[in-house]
């Protein structure tokens, strides 16, 4: 076999390795938007059977000869190529660790878990599904001694979601948020609230759909390439960058913001996800490298850019237009204050962006202690109560409003919480350096994402997976991760808004 005849065979693996995963996603969104109730039987068995395929493809006995064949010629390969090689030896030698039946298992039974989660949720009944929970977490953390035997399970957790994360960082990173955002959480309590009268009223799911793809066209997302769909958990599905990708959202009738808020965070997600360049198409490569700096994307479209005074000047016309009656004797300075009021909540998808921290620690918290056998899954709901309490002073009313609110370990995302936190870091940093060339405000003010877009696209998107997480970001701020950015940013945006 000749190296021209390897990369050939090499690109339509890949292409039928994305192929699966196109049907997999697509089943995946179905089944959280549309797909009747009774039918995740069918759907966890046609999971379970694709898995089985791309297991076999991914492991099998000619796809580890044709890698390492590569692997050993790679000084005939670009440097693209070289990490694709690097990337799928990587995954089948951790993949080949677990056994199939038992991958193949867990896959079916995430995709149960996740439907119960559905019931359970509406229901507020976390017994619903604890047994469940508790084979997920026992699988991963089977899995996490299967491949990195020498790790913490839970180090090998975190390090799926964002290469080289560890416990150890992250305790010291929540440590530098909690010397910062802490005192500065207390201050905002002590003064008189801000209004946010303006968000509230009757807004009909019709027009809220109006406004979504207002949003949608506004940031730049292309609508013949992004759909858009409802769901109880806003998620962003990618199935390639050059096929489609979907965002969800959630309308609440009296509350635009919420929906509004999701569709430029999952927006973010999407713009991350088609943004990366032509020839990374249909390749291992063509995906965010990282939940961490996936998240950095959503976060700062929905915080740092979505938040900002700035696109309220612009956002406030549309808003007066599709909803008159209700915005009759506001401006765009109470629509600025009211998205930017803080207090401690109980729901981390509406908590504001000072407080948003603190839900994703107790989130960490209690995964740390289920890892380290200190909590037993039947025990959670205990601790989520006492965490909520402790950190941010509210009383957790039920399961709904709690433990269930999130649908993240429904479907095995054990050790992501973190990447939000970050990703929220991250974009303190990026607003910084991008500052440096580009009118941020200018731009928000005319609602012109593209110079925005340009430079994310220039520095991070267009990579896909083809840098480490690390790279990327030193691609795109020329300095290393520093948190002290992220705090100095509340502390400056904060102090305004409560004259502090």
């Amino acid at each position: 076999m000749t190296i021209d005849e390897a990369k050939e065979k090499l690109a339509k693996l890949q292409a039928k390795i994305c192929a699966y995963s196109h049907a997999l996603s697509t089943l995946y969104y179905d089944g959280s938007t549309v797909a009747p109730r009774k039918t995740v039987e069918g759907r966890a068995r046609t999971t379970a059977i694709l898995s089985e395929e791309i297991y076999q493809l991914s492991t099998g006995e000619d796809t580890v000869k044709l890698l390492e064949f590569l692997d050993e010629n790679k000084e005939q390969l670009s440097k693209t190529e070289k990490r694709i090689v690097f990337l799928m030896l990587k995954d089948i030698r951790e993949l080949q660790k677990i056994p199939m039946e038992e991958y193949t298992d867990y896959q079916m039974l995430a995709a149960k878990t996740y439907d119960l989660w559905h019931t359970a949720k509406e229901e507020s009944n976390f017994s619903l599904i604890e047994e469940n929970y508790e084979k997920m977490f026992a699988a991963n953390k089977r899995f996490a001694k299967y491949v990195a035997p020498e790790k913490k399970p839970y180090d090998y957790m975190l390090d799926k979601f964002e290469e080289g994360l560890t416990m150890e960082k992250c305790d010291k990173f929540f440590a530098t948020l909690r010397e910062h955002i802490v005192p500065l959480i207390k201050k905002v309590q002590s003064k008189p609230q801000l209004d946010n009268s303006i968000l509230h009223g009757n807004f009909s799911d019709a027009d809220q759909e109006k406004l979504a793809y207002i949003l949608m066209k506004t940031i730049g997302l292309d609508l013949d390439h992004v759909g858009l769909g409802t769901t109880e958990h806003p998620f962003t599905t990618s199935l390639g960058s050059h096929l489609d990708e979907r965002i969800t959202t959630n309308y609440k009738k009296d509350d635009f913001s919420c929906s509004l808020f999701s569709v430029v965070h999952e927006g973010g997600h999407a713009l991350y996800d088609t943004g990366s360049d032509d020839e990374l198409a249909y390749t291992v490569l063509d995906c965010g490298v990282s939940m961490g700096i996936h998240e950095s994307q959503s976060r700062f479209y929905e915080n740092i850019l979505a938040r900002s005074e700035a696109f309220c000047e612009y956002l406030f016309p549309i808003l007066a237009e599709i909803f008159p009656e209700q915005m009759k004797g506001h401006n765009a300075h109470e629509l600025y204050l009211a998205i930017n009021r803080s207090e401690p909540s109980l729901i981390r998808t509406e908590a504001d962006e000072l407080t948003y921290a603190l839900h994703v620690l107790i989130r960490y918290e209690i995964e740390k202690k289920i890892f380290a056998d200190e909590l037993k899954v039947h025990d959670i709901p205990a601790e989520w109560n006492r965490l909520y309490k402790e950190y941010l002073g509210v009383d957790v009313p039920d399961d709904k409003h709690g433990v269930l609110q999130d649908m993240h370990w429904s479907d095995g995302n054990i050790g992501y919480f973190p990447s939000y936190a970050l990703g929220s870091a991250y974009g303190a940093q990026y607003l910084r350096k991008m500052k440096e060339t580009v009118d941020v405000d200018g731009c928000l003010r005319k609602g012109d994402f593209a110079p925005i877009n340009a430079w994310l696209r220039e520095r991070i998107w267009k990579y896909g997976k083809s840098l480490t997480p690390a790279e990327v970001f030193e691609n795109a701020v020329h300095e290393e991760f520093d948190p002290t950015v992220f705090t100095s940013y509340l502390e400056e945006k904060y102090t305004k808004l409560y004259n502090l």
